[in-house]
């Protein structure tokens, strides 16, 4: 379960101040992260690895949210 364990020592990380470049690394690597838990979950439907990917994926849109700034309004 090495993907597992990736995934949480990626959740401990801190995430202040950041660089755009960071930011964007933290989104990919989230995403990879993500995607390869879901094909664990596919095979194994534990529900631990269910509650993983919702916190990796609140963690990704933060700083998604961040990358894209806020939105002009008219």
């Amino acid at each position: 379960m090495e993907t597992i364990e990736k995934a949480l020592e990626f959740e401990k990380r801190k995430r202040k101040s950041l660089s755009t470049s960071d930011r964007i690394k933290i989104s990919r690597e989230a995403k990879k992260l993500i995607l390869e838990l879901n094909q664990i979950y596919k095979k194994k439907k534990d529900e631990q690895i269910m509650d993983i990917m919702k916190r990796l994926t609140a963690i990704k849109r933060k700083v998604e949210k961040r990358l894209k700034g806020k939105p002009l309004t008219a």
